[in-house]
């Protein structure tokens, strides 16, 4: 059965870092990519940074460009988002997400495109 489980989510002031963590388990096929996305409350889910897995090519909301950087380590099986520079605005529930089947670059921050989710870890930004 496929398991995602974030962690690292925290409270921390503007200006400061995070790094969220995604262990995945559970895999017969490996996906073709993997996504964080976030939802602030009373807002839509939306995608962050998507990574692909076969060649590394990464996507980057443009808010979070330059900020945010997403990586995997395949030994570990584990998804990274590095989040610098945070602003209240960062504040959010972050959620990783898979996809088995390849994604096209203008989707691969749609949330609709992936299929398994974690539970979420909850970011909170204070200015």
């Amino acid at each position: 059965q496929v398991q995602l489980v974030e962690s690292g989510g925290d409270s921390v002031q503007a200006g400061g870092s995070l790094r969220l963590s995604c262990a995945a388990s559970g895999w017969t096929l490996t996906p073709y990519v993997m996504g964080w996305f976030r939802q602030g409350t009373g807002k839509e889910r939306e995608g962050v940074a998507a990574f692909y897995t076969n060649g590394g090519i990464t996507y980057y909301d443009d808010s979070v460009k330059g900020r945010f950087t997403i990586s995997q380590d395949n030994a570990k099986n584990t998804l990274y988002l590095q989040m610098n520079s945070l602003k209240p605005e960062d504040t959010a529930i972050y959620y990783c997400a898979a996809a088995l089947r390849t994604i096209g670059g203008r989707w691969a921050l749609e949330p609709d495109e992936y299929t398994y989710w974690g539970q979420g870890t909850e970011v909170t930004v204070s200015s």
